[in-house]
């Protein structure tokens, strides 16, 4: 049992549940719930327990009794508060919301909507799959018009695609962006993650490196198709993959990452000439790992980040980088969401962003004897 349900009252965890099964379709509008009887078995608790959940769950409108039938879904639940309909709302739902380059594309989302007086619903999920069903859970309940999401953990399996089903069945349009789930057929709006690690690569190549690893991040689906942008360009090159010379970490490890980076640069201080790094933010986690273990950028080591954030910007150090669309990814995200609830439908299926480079002052060209 975890932490969180010890501390819960009983009849809230039986509420919980319920609502849970109501908004990811296990339950339907007009379907009759487990009796009284099967629920106070199932959680092992009182019958007066088990009314108590009944009863506020019929106060806010997801579930109604008949007399001597039984308790059902309503099919009142997916209405919103009083008033909210005058004004439609599209649900945001981010992995993060105030770094990186979120802010960028909620403030590209945001102008958009204004232009059309359309409400925005904000959530982040911190890239965790619990508070993503959470902030799923919240859209369904408050029902929204539209959703724009960006996927939560998108290169491993996600157990909240019921919910993503039951905004389709609703038919509330909704459109993915950075990442998608590929297990759904959806409309997303992303950078070309494959080409924007290729150019890195085929950068650092043309400048005469031939021992190039990568920092990846390997539970998002950028990362995926950044590292096969990575090999790609090395085998376009005739260069060997060295898989000692790749460095991956997921959301869970990512606060170890300076402590594994410095004996990853350690471990390869001999051999390695440049790295391409998942994004800006691991590029200037390298730069003070460097710094701390006096590796010189760039004599010694070339870096390039990825996404041209605000942080890389305003660093001491120009990062040699690759362009990200964020607010204009924003602005067309919600664009195509509201242009779908005015009733068009020859919108396009997904968009792909060409990156482009940008030169800074962390990759330097190498001599041939060096290789």
């Amino acid at each position: 049992m975890k932490e969180v349900d010890i501390v819960k009252p009983k009849y809230q965890i039986i509420i919980d549940d319920i609502k849970s099964n109501i908004l990811s379709g296990t339950y339907k509008a007009g379907e009759q719930i487990p009796t009284e009887l099967a629920l106070q078995e199932s959680y092992g608790v009182s019958r007066q327990t088990v009314r108590k959940a009944i009863l506020e769950l019929s106060n806010v409108g997801f579930l109604r009794s008949e007399k001597g039938s039984g308790t059902y879904v309503s099919s009142q639940y997916r209405s919103k508060t009083s008033g909210a309909a005058a004004k439609k709302t599209i649900g945001v739902i981010t992995t993060y919301i105030s770094d990186y380059i979120f802010p960028s594309i909620i403030r590209g989302i945001e102008s958009r909507l204004n232009e059309d007086n359309y409400s925005l619903l904000l959530a982040s999920t911190n890239n965790d799959i619990m508070q993503e069903k959470k902030a799923l859970e919240m859209m369904l309940s408050y029902g929204v018009d539209g959703l724009i999401i960006e996927p939560t953990r998108s290169n491993v399996y996600n157990p909240n695609i019921a919910y993503y089903l039951s905004f389709k069945e609703r038919e509330v349009p909704f459109t993915m962006i950075n990442a998608y789930y590929e297990e759904l057929e959806v409309p997303f709006f992303c950078l070309d993650d494959v080409q924007s690690s290729y150019l890195a690569t085929r950068e650092l190549i043309a400048k005469g490196h031939a021992r190039i690893g990568i920092i990846a991040k390997m539970d998002d689906l950028q990362g995926k198709y950044r590292m096969k942008g990575y090999i790609k360009a090395l085998g376009e090159a005739k260069l060997r993959f060295h898989p000692e010379q790749v460095l991956s970490f997921d959301t869970e490890t990512k606060p170890d990452l300076s402590v594994n980076l410095e004996e990853f640069l350690v471990d390869n201080r001999e051999t390695l000439t440049a790295l391409v790094c998942y994004n800006d933010e691991v590029g200037l986690e390298v730069v003070h790992a460097c710094r701390r273990l006096g590796i010189s950028i760039p004599d010694e080591l070339s870096i390039i980040g990825q996404d041209n954030s605000y942080i890389a910007k305003n660093a001491n150090i120009k990062l040699t980088t690759l362009t990200h669309p964020q607010e204009q990814m924003g602005r067309d995200a919600a664009d195509w969401v509201i242009k779908y609830l005015q009733g068009k439908r020859d919108l396009p299926a997904s968009i792909y962003y060409q990156p482009e480079l940008i030169e800074g002052e962390t990759v330097k060209a190498i001599e041939a004897r060096r290789l």
